[in-house]
């Protein structure tokens, strides 16, 4: 399966890009996901996570939203140099801009014919925390994160749709007293669900990584599989 680059209208009027990636056959009653990057921009690992949603029956849409500091992003996690700039970007992001993009995305597929008006979020380390802090200041449907870092700064926000969210115990980027302050936060939840990968680390689920690891993506993908089933059909 292949996408296509489409453009986003932002709440400003300006225009981003972002990764479509429609599922097989008449999908006149699909829901849509929305894929949140990674540090390292719409590369091809966030290309293939969307390809994958729309596989699994999901209008999928991966938003570019590094494009206010340079449009196009597309890293790897291979080289210093890359990991060098992807912090850069990481550091220069304006944390209320970026939900207002993404918010502008859910609208555009939820928007789109080929949806049913259900849509669910989904990122990774900034992503996660991003897919978070849309179930507190957007509209999705429900909200999935994986490895997000920085929740422990978010959690006195309240949820407004349902999260799930998937945490490495052994998260380089995450610490042990923010897990802690993550789960003294959202365990007693009843919007929440949190699930701890014992012994992995952070970017457990991207393939190629260092810190992949096959049983643990594959575990994370059926609970989020199931969980955006029981929230957007």
């Amino acid at each position: 399966m292949s996408g296509t680059d489409i453009t986003i209208n932002s709440n400003d009027g300006s225009q981003f890009s972002g990764y479509l990636a429609l599922p097989e056959g008449d999908a006149e009653s699909a829901p849509g996901v929305v894929v949140i990057q990674e540090i390292f921009g719409v590369n091809d690992v966030m290309r293939g996570i969307t390809d994958d949603w729309a596989a699994q029956g999901y209008v999928a849409l991966c938003p570019d939203v590094f494009w206010r500091q340079e449009p196009g992003i597309q890293l790897t996690d291979q080289t210093e140099e890359d990991w060098a700039r992807a912090f850069e970007l990481f550091n220069g992001f304006d944390l209320d801009t970026g939900i207002d993009d993404i918010s502008a995305s859910i609208e555009t597929v939820r928007r789109m014919t080929e949806c049913n008006g259900k849509v669910g979020t989904v990122g990774f380390c900034l992503g996660g925390r991003l897919a978070f802090l849309t179930a507190t200041r957007a509209d999705p449907d429900a909200a999935i994160g994986y490895y997000g870092v920085m929740l422990q700064e978010h959690t006195d926000e309240k949820l407004r749709s349902p999260v799930m969210l998937h945490i490495a115990t052994e998260d380089g980027f995450v610490p042990k007293d923010a897990q802690e302050a993550i789960h003294a936060a959202l365990d007693g939840n009843k919007m929440a669900t949190l699930h701890d990968y014992v012994g992995n680390d952070h970017a457990f689920a991207r393939k190629g990584g260092e810190h992949y690891d096959e049983a643990a993506e594959k575990l994370a993908r059926e609970r989020s599989a199931a969980f955006f089933a029981q929230h957007l059909s």
